[in-house]
């Protein structure tokens, strides 16, 4: 049977390169965002038909998490593989944040994989199956004033945390923590810095299918992902 796959923001970037792997390799794919129209233009320019599914909602939000969980179930009868994938950074360093704004990063970048875990385990349990989350190479290093690093500095003890929680139930569980890719995460911030070396989203989207595609008893915890040239 077609393994049933479940990705927070995969309407663009790395999401979407995620996703557009895994219809290749004959996954059932179901994608959320917060922008129908994004969502709908990525399903028509995939070509998968009934295979991908696309869901509107907000990452943070129990109600939206639920129901697109229910959503996959009720369609495909299971779910394999979780990728928590929706989040964004601001500009500026703390100093300059708006609170609301602030507030909205931590709530999607933080409480929204612990909400796609919470809804997803009992599935998760039957199937076996494996929870991907995308933190970044700023969650295991700091910047003054940089309230992006601190969410993903949460969000990867959210991962050990999990898979300390379910490691009796053989589920993988796997960060994977990218450094710099030129997608539209940069678009709220100027642009990806034009000397930097940058990966694309379809490196990193190698990077989680590799994980995905581990055997059943092999759970690769921690995957960091730099391009060559990367110093920090």
């Amino acid at each position: 049977m077609e393994p049933v796959t479940l990705i927070t923001g995969g309407s663009s970037g790395i999401g979407a390169a995620t996703a557009r792997g895994l219809l290749k390799q004959g996954h059932r794919v179901a994608i959320t965002g917060r922008d129908a129209d994004r969502l709908a233009a990525f399903a028509t320019s995939t070509g998968a038909g009934g295979r991908l599914l696309t869901i509107s909602g907000d990452a943070a939000d129990e109600h939206h998490v639920a129901a697109a969980v229910r959503q996959v179930v009720d369609s495909w009868g299971r779910l394999d593989t979780v990728i928590a994938n929706a989040g964004f950074s601001l500009p500026g360093t703390l100093e300059s944040h708006d609170a609301q704004a602030m507030r909205t990063m931590v709530l999607t970048n933080v409480l929204g994989p612990a909400l796609l875990v919470q809804q997803t385990l009992p599935h998760l349990r039957q199937s076996k199956g494996r929870i991907v989350v995308v933190g970044s190479v700023a969650g295991i290093r700091n910047t003054p004033g940089n309230m992006y690093s601190v969410t993903k500095w949460a969000a990867h003890a959210l991962v050990e945390n999990v898979r300390l929680l379910v490691a009796g139930d053989g589920i993988g569980v796997t960060l994977v923590a990218p450094g710099i890719v030129d997608t539209p995460f940069w678009d709220e911030r100027g642009g990806c810095p034009d000397a930097a070396p940058a990966l694309t989203a379809e490196q990193v989207a190698e990077t989680i299918l590799f994980a995905v595609n581990q055997p059943e008893g092999v759970d690769v915890s921690h995957l960091v992902v730099r391009p060559a040239g990367q110093v920090n």
